[in-house]
């Protein structure tokens, strides 16, 4: 037990590290902030662009998705940061970050929007239209306000597993908590900055895990 308090429990490297841990802490919230909040939108507004039906443009958005759904989220985060600097493009690496993450994010979004568009009976389409509404107000008023409620609980657990990969935000050194972990690993020669970062992502993601069961519950389809 003792072996065990010593490497990952250790008290003194705790409070050294704890500042630079912190430090991580913020960079890990305002990532996964900015990675919701533009891949929740940018979902939606593909999703509805695909309503409209124009195949070229369906088939381009399907074709993009799809690519995005396929590749693991550390596998964009390495072609964005060492490959593109090669064609001029050059990003930091939290830029790098959040584009990757937010585009695996609205990938996903985008398909679970458009199956909760999908997911609106026909006949609601027909009995908005034969009431005069245009197609844009059938889809704003009548479709959109259903689909929506039909997304949320898939939306939220997908959102939680794409936000919880900003630990692979090290890669493109950004300073988020498995960063700031390592390198306090790497200096003390301790691993308590690793348990450090653990009990972090629990006091992050843990509230994130119980808000979804409750979204679930409340939003989820009922018999």
């Amino acid at each position: 037990m003792n072996r065990i308090a010593e490497n990952f429990f250790d008290l003194a490297v705790m409070a050294k590290y704890l500042p630079s841990i912190i430090d991580g802490v913020w960079v890990t919230i305002h990532l996964a902030v900015l990675i919701v909040l533009s891949g929740l939108a940018l979902g939606f507004v593909l999703a509805v662009v695909r309503a409209f039906q124009i195949r070229p443009v369906n088939w381009l958005i399907v074709l993009v998705v799809d690519v995005f759904r396929a590749l693991p989220p550390i596998v964009i985060m390495i072609v964005f940061y060492f490959a593109l600097p090669f064609v001029g493009i050059s990003m930091s690496g939290f830029v790098v970050a959040w584009l990757s993450l937010t585009l695996v994010l609205a990938s996903f979004a985008e398909e679970i929007f458009w199956t909760g568009i999908l997911s609106v009976d026909r006949g609601q389409w027909e009995a908005a239209r034969s009431t005069g509404l245009g197609f844009l107000q059938t889809l704003r008023d009548v479709v959109l306000p259903q689909a929506v409620r039909l997304t949320i609980p898939p939306l939220t657990n997908r959102t939680i597993v794409i936000t919880k990969s900003t630990a692979i935000a090290s890669v493109v050194a950004v300073q988020e908590i498995l960063t700031q972990a390592s390198a306090a690993q790497a200096f003390s020669a301790n691993t308590t900055p690793l348990t450090m970062a653990a009990i972090a992502y629990l006091i992050i993601f843990f509230p994130l895990v119980v808000l979804s069961r409750w979204v679930e519950s409340r939003f989820g389809w009922k018999r």
